[in-house]
Order: structure tokens, then C-alpha cells, then sequence
């Protein structure tokens, strides 16, 4: 028996081994943790002169996706647009990083804004070239993943994970699939949320449209932000499927924002909650799939952090990523299932869009303008 189990261990580290470097993704599974960051913007920055240093291996010049690879990435994640200006989140910018990533071994996480630009809950608006009209509007959106779908696995992209929207609470394609997840009494909430059920299963149906013409079918998430708030989730997802045009099985994964800039709510203990209760319910897998931890947060205007606990140092970005991996973990059954940092290298954006003067995980000389030279922090290794 104990040679058979190194034989077996020794064949499974060959086989990782393998996986690792030989340029293919590696196998998901219903084990398959999926830790790692969102790079949508890096090719913008790099384009522009940025360089990175690892400071590891004593500030040799290596590619940002090397640098988190070592520090425990299996997984980018990047955000797709319908029609923004050229080279910004398009389809050609986003399948050149893909196949660059995918080439390193690492799961691709597609994150479909359905937008012309930034869509979350305070931004979704529908593509300026698409119709206005619902039917109209879903036929488009559903030829519009399909296409999509189809052009990443004719470019030898096999997309492990695929986010049909970006933060949805308040809905997409707006004005039309605007929902409002405040409206009483519930019989009216459903009814608000009818359009966007349906457009919403559009996309899931373009997602079948090209599972049928060959992709391999990718997981299917829904993405909420404030992870935290368990009344939110509940009364989003039960008007979503009670208008009875989306179902339970349409979507494998719940994805969710988890910040700590928003709202002092936005604890561990009230997250734990939260998925602990929807994978009670569900049954189905939960990532938190954007989160952040500053290492400057100070002046006029700071928010008040939702953990004080945590030092506002590169040290508190690895204990606030830790302390959430733990506690996706921790959900019954084995459903948590995935963490990723948003934005880790946005260079000239280190607030990351909050109060926060820093919050990305490389230091940044300018003394070389326009040139930046990245040195690695600490907390790249936060999944390790």
C-alpha cells in the first residue's frame, strides 16, 4: 500500500507540475479554489512604459502575472466592454490578455459588463449602438455572448468562469433592465425585476448558443456587490427567479463584491452570514470576487474601515485577503470556492476608486515619467 501511494502522490505532482508550465489551463473542478486578481487594466499600463520589479528576486524586471503567479494566482480575471474607445476593454484588448494569461496556466474569469464603459450599481447603461426595445434588445445580447464566447475559443481560450453582468443590484442595460431591490410589497419587486430577468436569460441562452457550437461551457456566475448585506441577497434572488423566467439552474456560482471602504456593515462576521445562508439555500458555489485593503487611508475624506483590526499596512492587505479566504473556506459543503483582489496593479489608479490614497499592491516610482517602475509589496504573496 505504501508504494502505491508514492507512486500516486508522485504521479499527481508530475501531473501538477506539468499543468503549471505547459501553457494549459489547469482542470476545474468542483474542489478547484480560484484565488487570484483582476489585470483588466495591465496592457493599457504597460503600453503606456510601466515596468515591474520583484522585489523577491532582488528587483529583477518580470511581467505583473509572474510576480502573482508566485504569490499563489491560479486565477485573472477581466472585464470585457461592447464598444468603448479602441484598445480599452474591448474584445481584442481583453482575448490578448486572455490568451496570455490562459498561456501561463491560469483560469480565465470573463467579466461581462454589457456596457460601453464601466457598468455597477451606479452606472450600467445599455451600448450606445444596441436597440431599446426589449425583444430587440435580448436577441442582442444573447448573439452578443455567443460571439464572444466563440471568438475566445477560436483564439484557444477555454474560459473557466463567465460573469453575465458586473454588480447588478440595481439591473443592466438600462434604462430597461434597471431594477430596484427596495420596491414592496414583494409581488411588486418580481414584477420590477421582470426585464431584467429577461434579459439576463438571454445571455445565459448565448452562453448555450455557443456551449452548442462547440466552446466549452464556462461556469456561470451572478455578481452582487455588498457581499455582506444578506437581506440584499435574499430579496434580490428571490425576485430574479420568482418572475419564473430565470430558474435556479440557470447560473453555477454567486459572485460578490466584499469592500471595506462602503460601509462599516461590511464585516467578516456579516459575510460569513451571508454565504453561509445563501449556500444553505442555494447549494451552489460562492466567490468573493472583488475586494481591496488599503495601505494608505488617511486625510480629509477617508472612510472608516469596517475592520479596525486590521492595520492599514501591506501587512493588513494580506490579513484582510487571509481572514476572507478563511471565511469562504469555511462555507458548508466545500461551496466557498474563490477569492480575487481587484485591480492589484493599477499603477496611476492606486485608489482603486475609493477614498484611499493606495491600495494596490506595488509600490510606484514616477521619478521616470512617463515611465513607472513597479516594486513588488509583500502582500502579492497574499495567496500563498
Amino acid at each position: 500500500m505504501l508504494g502505491f501511494l508514492t507512486i500516486l502522490t508522485a504521479s499527481l505532482s508530475l501531473f501538477l507540475f506539468i499543468s503549471a508550465f505547459s501553457g494549459e489551463p489547469l482542470g476545474s473542478s468542483a474542489s478547484t479554489f480560484y484565488q487570484g486578481h483582476d489585470l483588466s487594466s495591465l496592457l493599457i499600463l504597460e503600453e503606456g512604459g510601466a515596468i515591474c520589479k520583484d522585489t523577491g528576486r532582488q528587483n529583477e524586471t518580470r511581467p505583473a502575472e509572474d510576480i502573482l503567479i508566485d504569490g499563489g494566482m491560479n486565477t485573472v480575471r477581466l472585464r470585457i466592454w461592447v464598444d468603448p474607445i479602441p484598445g480599452q476593454y474591448d474584445l481584442n484588448y481583453t482575448r490578448t490578455l486572455a490568451k496570455r494569461f490562459a498561456a501561463k496556466g491560469q483560469h480565465i474569469y470573463l467579466d461581462f459588463h454589457f456596457s460601453d464603459t464601466w457598468a455597477d450599481p451606479n452606472h450600467n447603461n445599455v451600448p450606445v449602438a444596441w436597440p431599446t426595445t426589449l425583444e430587440p434588445l435580448a436577441d442582442r445580447i444573447r448573439a452578443y455572448v455567443n460571439s464572444t464566447l466563440i471568438s475566445f475559443h477560436e483564439a484557444g481560450v477555454d474560459l473557466s468562469l463567465v460573469s453575465l453582468g458586473n454588480e447588478i443590484r440595481h439591473g443592466m442595460l438600462w434604462p430597461l433592465g434597471y431594477v430596484d431591490v427596495d420596491t414592496v410589497p414583494t409581488t411588486a419587486r418580481i414584477q420590477n425585476f421582470t426585464n431584467l430577468a429577461t434579459l439576463w436569460k438571454a445571455s445565459r441562452d448565448g452562453v448555450s448558443d455557443a456551449v452548442a457550437a462547440g466552446v466549452s461551457k464556462p461556469q456561470v456566475m451572478i455578481h452582487i456587490d455588498d457581499g455582506y448585506n444578506l437581506t440584499l441577497q435574499n430579496n434580490w434572488f428571490d425576485a430574479l427567479t420568482g418572475t419564473g423566467i430565470v430558474k435556479s439552474d440557470d447560473w453555477d456560482i454567486f459572485g460578490f463584491s466584499f469592500y471595506p471602504f462602503y460601509g462599516t456593515a461590511a464585516t467578516l462576521p456579516n459575510l460569513q452570514q451571508t454565504l453561509d445562508s445563501l449556500a444553505k439555500q442555494w447549494g451552489k458555489p460562492l466567490h468573493v470576487v472583488e475586494t481591496d485593503w488599503p495601505v494608505q487611508c488617511n486625510g480629509t475624506g477617508a472612510p472608516e474601515l469596517s475592520d479596525t483590526s486590521v492595520p492599514v499596512n501591506v501587512q493588513g492587505q494580506i490579513d484582510w485577503v487571509r481572514d476572507i479566504r478563511n471565511v469562504v473556506k469555511q462555507v458548508p459543503d466545500g461551496l466557498g470556492q474563490g477569492v480575487n483582489y481587484w485591480e492589484p496593479a493599477w499603477l496611476n489608479l492606486t485608489s482603486l476608486g475609493s477614498a484611499c490614497q493606495d491600495a494596490i499592491l506595488f509600490e510606484t516610482d514616477w521619478s521616470q515619467h512617463p515611465t513607472a517602475i513597479a516594486y513588488s509589496r509583500e502582500s502579492v504573496n497574499m495567496f500563498r
